[in-house]
């Protein structure tokens, strides 16, 4: 789905929503997390991340960081960073190892051109201003710092919108249901260059393409499952969609002994 109606903008961006709910924990983040660990070919974000940031020393800030896995990472792979972790969702921040703050990305307390590098994995699509929270990490990176965003494609996991859309057709009784909500929309894989083109000067973008294959339906209902904090937006009984799905996947796998799912992510290196 990459229809941006205001009701889609606000759900998605709203911040006690996220905060209070999508993000009050890590469950709802890890459960979408962990379906990748059937993807092949696996890619290790965190080391890729590890990877680009190879030439950087000094103080390195991850927003909206999470549940802190890049971080944690970082940690193990470059102890002489000074990492920071910020996020909107105090609740989330509770498992981040190392120093954590509450912040909002489009007004950061750091001072300008005091950061080397800025992480910004999964996450612009849940801010209301995008173009502010990347003037913002400009100001904060020194002149030779750089940026690392990350997002989904508009076309990433299409199996599963199928599979939500019959289960929710069967709840209404219609051919197909109304589609569900799309967290990375705003941000896409195809409109992030356009965005990140207005602060710097040098995007470098990597697809990371790849095939989730489950013998099990739970991994995926989990996943889908995990969008419970966007209940109201489906349109749809959303516990009874969740169900259907799971009778429908559980039939396919029954029938073909798999179920497989595209995907297509990627990481966008920015420099001025």
């Amino acid at each position: 789905m990459t229809d941006l109606s205001a009701a889609h903008d606000d759900a998605v961006t709203d911040r006690h929503r996220l905060a209070g709910s999508a993000y009050s924990s890590d469950r709802a983040l890890a459960a979408r997390q962990s379906l990748y660990q059937w993807q092949t070919p696996r890619y290790d974000l965190p080391g890729i991340v590890a990877e680009k940031l190879s030439g950087v020393r000094g103080r390195v800030v991850d927003v909206g960081c999470g549940n802190g896995k890049f971080i944690e990472r970082l940690r193990q792979d470059r102890p002489d960073l000074a990492l920071l972790g910020l996020d909107i969702a105090p609740g989330i921040l509770a498992g981040v190892p190392g120093q954590v703050a509450v912040a909002d990305t489009t007004r950061l307390p750091l001072a300008t051109a005091n950061v080397d590098a800025v992480l910004a994995l999964h996450m612009l699509y849940h801010v209301p201003d995008i173009p502010q929270a990347l003037r913002e990490m400009s100001r904060v990176l020194t002149h030779d710092g750089l940026v690392i965003a990350s997002t989904n494609s508009d076309h990433d996991k299409a199996e599963l919108d199928d599979l939500w859309q019959r289960a929710a057709g069967d709840v209404l009784g219609t051919e197909r249901g109304p589609a569900r909500i799309s967290l990375s929309a705003r941000f896409s894989l195809e409109k992030a260059p356009a965005f990140l083109g207005k602060e710097f000067s040098r995007v470098e973008t990597i697809e990371l393409p790849g095939t989730i294959t489950v013998r099990d339906p739970e991994p995926v209902i989990a996943h889908m499952a995990s969008y419970q904090a966007w209940a109201d937006q489906h349109d749809v009984p959303f516990d009874a969609t969740i169900e259907r799905a799971r009778a429908l996947l559980g039939d396919h796998v029954a029938r073909k002994g798999t179920f497989a799912i595209n995907c297509k992510s990627g990481i966008l290196i920015c420099r001025r």
